[in-house]
């Protein structure tokens, strides 16, 4: 089919990008935290780049959403390039002026290529047919496999590379975003049809979210990557503070992105098979069993066993959530509802990673206290999760409108 076919063009450039651009995000998520605690004045402030990062991916991810409706995907992307090369230039200075305030503001910037990337696997979905779309989507998270080796592998060729720590690993962001630039070339995404709001045809915001189908989507989206992202960020802290080097934790890391976006390969046969439902239930169990591992205790193996769960949970609740979400709205609805989706979802997300460096340093006073406190706080959100899951089986099915 004619759609298919471009949509799978687009897939091997959406793919591309996911795999050289997303290496920024482990890279950051593994060092911005050490660098936080070399900068600032109290060390419960250590992961507050990467929650800013989060607030600015949460703040942009409406315009962005709105911006791509207008101007189209491949503008959208370029503009989240701009972001990220913004941000890690001044996340760079800030190390290098030795300034804490600088370094956060660079973190806000880049969470602009944060949101950006989000859109990915929305762009995977807009071509392609109904029996494509689980697994076009799928497969361009797949992409972050190859980030999850070379993020963290540039971590530990960047990290102590120059006389400041982690200098050169922001400078190794700004490079990978100036790809990005050459990558969008060959997306395949034609500006859309501008669409008036007189001319609007769809349900407005809130009657979208009143439906029972796309709300699941979005409480089961937001659990999934707001826990996956309070246990991610306070991992390397954990690890580094339990006598392990910094190595040792991007191995970590390393292990954690393979989790994420390795099952993706088959995550959509899965969703097709066994139906989008069952996955996301069977993300939540995982992403709880997860929590009881890392709970059990933190020898190394601990924490490679613990972020691998982490992530393969994360993969099976956001795919799920994100291939529910697509066939929930029409299409003159996209705009609006992925917009508040992702504002929802990265809302959820902020908070987390507030909590994480809370948690995680100032909760009774050891590292081994902190993990787990981090790790504890999973049980109450799964809870929600799950009871919207079993509300949606109880209930008919929801139809698409129009």
């Amino acid at each position: 089919m004619e759609n298919d076919t471009i949509a799978r063009r687009n897939v091997l450039v959406l793919v591309a990008s996911q795999a050289i651009l997303g290496s920024q995000m482990p890279m950051i998520f593994t060092v911005a935290g050490l660098a936080g605690q070399t900068l600032a004045p109290n060390k419960c402030l250590a992961t507050l780049s990467i929650s800013l990062m989060v607030i600015g991916s949460m703040l942009t991810a409406t315009p962005i959403s709105t911006f791509m409706a207008r101007y189209g995907r491949r503008a959208g992307f370029i503009v989240g390039t701009a972001g990220g090369a913004f941000g890690a230039a001044l996340g760079a200075a800030g190390l290098y002026y030795h300034s804490f305030a600088l370094f956060l503001i660079g973190a806000l910037f880049s969470g602009v290529y944060m949101s950006a990337q989000g859109f990915y696997r929305f762009a995977a979905a807009d071509s392609a047919s109904e029996a494509f779309r689980p697994k076009a989507i799928s497969w361009v998270m797949a992409g972050g496999l190859l980030s999850a080796v070379v993020g963290p592998q540039l971590v530990t060729v960047t990290a102590d590379a120059m006389v400041v720590p982690y200098l050169g690993t922001y400078l190794a962001v700004i490079a990978l975003n100036m790809i990005g630039v050459f990558l969008f070339a060959f997306l395949n995404s034609p500006k859309p049809a501008y669409v008036s709001n007189a001319d609007y045809a769809g349900r407005s915001r809130m009657q979208m979210l009143r439906s029972p189908r796309i709300a699941v989507a979005v409480i089961v989206a937001t659990v999934s990557y707001a826990l996956m992202n309070l246990v991610m960020t306070s991992s390397p802290l954990a690890v580094v503070g339990c006598g392990f080097k910094t190595a040792d934790a991007a191995h970590v890391v390393t292990g954690h992105v393979l989790a994420m976006y390795g099952p993706s390969f088959f995550t959509g046969a899965l969703i097709a098979r066994f139906g989008v439902e069952r996955i996301m239930s069977l993300g939540l169990l995982i992403l709880a069993a997860a929590g009881v591992v890392a709970i059990l205790g933190v020898d190394l193996g601990n924490f490679f066993v613990a972020l691998i769960l982490l992530g393969l949970g994360w993969n099976f609740g956001f795919i799920g959530a994100t291939t529910m979400l697509a066939g929930a709205h029409t299409p003159a609805e996209r705009g609006r509802i992925q917009g508040l989706n992702d504002f929802i979802v990265f809302g959820g997300v902020t908070m987390a990673s507030l909590s994480s460096g809370g948690l995680m340093n100032c909760s009774g006073g050891s590292v081994i206290a902190g993990w787990q406190a981090v790790n504890l706080a999973m049980l109450p959100f799964l809870v929600v999760a799950g009871s919207a899951l079993i509300w949606l089986w109880l209930r008919r099915a929801d139809p698409v409108p129009g």
